[in-house]
This record gives structure tokens, C-alpha cells and sequence, in this order.
């Protein structure tokens, strides 16, 4: 266990915008979300064994389209947010709550759960609903998105104030409806909205999340600071070396078909490369890569679009018509994985809101390394 500095903040947003895979909040955000949490207290970052075995993680996370412009979170949001999962938790299992993680990384995600710990004096737990940023809660519910008796407490606050917009909602109940109640809060409240959701017992913790995300994140962060004042392609060296991925081709961007609906982005991107038009298709996060029809990576894989000019990973909504890019992917065998991403039932869902298959490349892909 070890105190969480301002250092560690800005590796691991560095880092967690990698994994953000064009999601994953803003860097901006995250930067300041993590400051005002190593100013506020001493978080801690803790391997899941080092906490009391006997009681419950809460997951901290923030729910919404990534490219929405309307939204507004408070850091209080967050901690208002935990409190009520807290107390509704606790009262549920008959435990107390003993440490908090994330729900992904991200350029803000990988800092989600600092402030609550900081401020309530909870260890950060080195693990994650995935390592890598997804767009579904379902997709970070760890393996119990098929279990319809599966009951859970979720809760999310925050909106523009200006506007009345500001909510706060707690649901109780099955996984699936209210993870569609926060996703349609999140709308309400002007697009994006801070949660803590799905507290579970530690061990179960142990057996389904992906362990060690957020060390990840600062270590990768750490090899991309290190790289930085060799210019652009020395950072996207270090992020392929430091990950064991590869850029699948650099080139330049030349069409962006993105719109944002239901509380989620969707879009397509196509780049120019040296074996033809690639296309990009993306909800909230980049979630596969085809060139002429052949699928080139998927969902759970890390797929992040890296500048070519600053090195730098890419949010969805700044990636331009003209841009020249390289386009990074990480088998999702050489990371860290939630029993959540693997979980066959979250993909029909997905398969229905982007008209893309999933799940044969997931069923092909777990059968080869089994």
C-alpha cells in the first residue's frame, strides 16, 4: 500500500488515456479531480489483498457520452454519489464498505474513485470493471449481466445547475434496469453524470475484476512522460513497448460520422492507409477496426488512436477530418480483464446498437487461448 501523489495523478491520466480508447472522460477533468484528491487527504493505493477481506468495494465512475458539451460534475458530485451507494450498500449486505476502485480507466476515469477515498479515508483498490474504457455499465458488472436475480444498489448525481438539471437518483434492483435508469439520468441531466454503483463483497472482487488496472495506468503514464521531450514517436514507441501492442497502420483521417444519442456516441471514422481505407467504428470508446471488411481488432482488445504529431492518445470528439494518426492494438490477453468483458450475455446489446458482430470474434478469440 502506498500514497497516492500528484505525480501518480498525472501518470495515470496520461496512461489512462490510452485505455480511455477515445472514451474515458477528460484529461482535464481527471488532472484536476486527482490534485483536489491528493490536496484533500492521503489516498492510498492498495492491492486488493491488503484491505480487510470482510466488507465492500464501491465502484466510482462517471456515466454518459463522452462528446456531450452540456454536462456539468462537481467534484462534491462524486462523493454525494458514494455516500448514497454507501449507506444503501451497507444496509444491504451487513457490511461495512472498506475500499473503493474504478469502473475503467481514462484520461478522468482512472482517477474516479480518488476523492472519495481521500475524503472518507478508504483505500484506492488497484483493480477495475476493465482496464480498458466500455461503453455499457453491463459491460462493467464483472459477470452478473446474465443473472437476472442479481440485485444491486447504483446511484448518480450531478447536471447543470443553470438549467435545473441537477439529479440526484438512486436505484435498487435488477443489474439491467437500473443500469438503463442511470444511463437515462444521465441524459437528463445534460449528458454526463457522476456514479457509484455496484458494490460487491471483496472476494468476489478478487475473482471478477481486473486487478492491478490502475498500477497499469501509472506505470504507462510514467513510460510516456519518460519518452515525451524525444518527440511524438518516442511516446507511441513507449506505449506499444510498454504495453505489448502494435500500431496496426498511421494515416490520415479522412472522413468522422459522429452523433451522440440515447447517452452514448456513435460514430465511424475512416482513415487512409498504405492497405486501404480502415474504418473506425466506435461507441463512446473504439470498439473495432476493419479494413475492407476484415476485422483487424474487437472489443475487449485495447484499440486507442495516438496523434502522430504530439503522441498523444485521442478523445472521439477531437479527432479531425486531416488529422494524421497511428492506430494502437492491445490483445486483450496481454492485460488485465474483468470476468464483465468476457461475459457473452453483455454483446447481443452491443451487436443491436452499433450493427456490427462481436461476439463470434469474442467465442473465436477465447477458444484460441483457452
Amino acid at each position: 500500500m502506498r500514497i497516492l501523489t500528484a505525480n501518480d495523478v498525472e501518470a495515470a491520466c496520461l496512461g489512462g488515456g490510452v485505455f480511455a480508447c477515445g472514451g474515458g472522460g477528460w484529461l482535464e477533468h481527471g488532472l484536476q479531480n486527482g490534485h483536489l484528491a491528493v490536496t484533500l487527504g492521503r489516498p492510498k493505493l492498495a492491492d486488493i489483498k491488503e484491505i480487510p477481506q470482510n466488507g465492500l468495494i464501491v465502484t466510482i465512475s462517471a456515466i454518459g457520452a463522452p462528446a456531450s458539451d452540456d454536462f456539468e460534475m462537481w467534484p462534491k458530485d462524486y462523493l454525494k454519489a458514494f455516500e448514497l451507494v454507501r449507506d444503501a450498500a451497507e444496509e444491504m449486505y451487513r457490511l461495512p464498505v472498506v475500499g473503493v476502485m474504478n469502473a475503467q480507466n481514462g484520461y478522468s476515469s482512472s482517477v474516479n474513485c480518488w476523492m472519495p477515498a481521500a475524503a472518507f479515508d478508504l483505500p484506492v483498490v488497484d483493480a477495475a470493471g476493465d482496464i480498458r474504457a466500455h461503453p455499457t455499465i453491463k459491460l462493467g458488472a464483472m459477470g452478473y449481466a446474465n443473472d437476472a436475480g442479481f440485485q444491486t444498489v447504483q446511484a448518480v448525481v450531478g447536471g447543470k445547475r443553470a438549467l435545473g438539471a441537477y439529479l440526484e437518483v438512486v436505484a435498487k434492483g435488477n443489474l439491467f434496469r437500473t443500469a438503463n435508469i442511470l444511463r437515462t439520468a444521465s441524459v437528463q441531466s445534460g449528458g454526463f453524470i457522476a456514479s457509484a454503483r455496484l458494490p460487491l463483497p471483496v472476494k468476489i472482487v478478487r475473482e471478477r475484476a481486473a486487478l492491478g488496472a490502475i498500477s497499469w495506468a501509472i506505470k504507462l503514464g510514467e513510460a510516456m512522460q519518460a519518452a515525451r521531450p524525444k518527440g511524438a514517436q518516442a511516446i507511441i514507441n513507449s506505449v506499444s513497448k510498454t504495453t505489448g501492442g502494435r500500431i496496426l497502420f498511421r494515416g490520415e483521417v479522412l472522413n468522422v460520422n459522429l452523433e451522440t444519442e440515447g447517452g452514448f456516441d456513435h460514430a465511424t471514422f475512416e482513415v487512409e492507409t498504405p492497405k486501404g481505407n480502415a474504418t473506425l467504428y466506435l461507441m463512446n470508446e473504439f470498439m473495432a477496426v476493419e479494413i475492407d471488411k476484415k476485422r483487424l481488432a474487437t472489443f475487449p482488445d485495447t484499440i486507442s488512436v495516438l496523434s502522430s504529431e504530439t503522441g498523444l492518445p485521442l478523445k472521439s470528439g477531437d479527432i479531425k477530418q486531416g488529422m494524421n494518426v497511428s492506430v494502437l492494438h492491445v490483445p486483450y490477453q496481454k492485460l488485465p480483464v474483468s470476468k464483465g468483458v468476457l461475459d457473452e450475455a453483455c454483446y447481443p446489446e452491443l451487436e443491436r446498437a452499433m450493427g456490427i458482430p462481436f461476439l463470434n470474434y469474442l467465442k473465436r478469440s477465447k477458444a484460441k487461448y483457452a
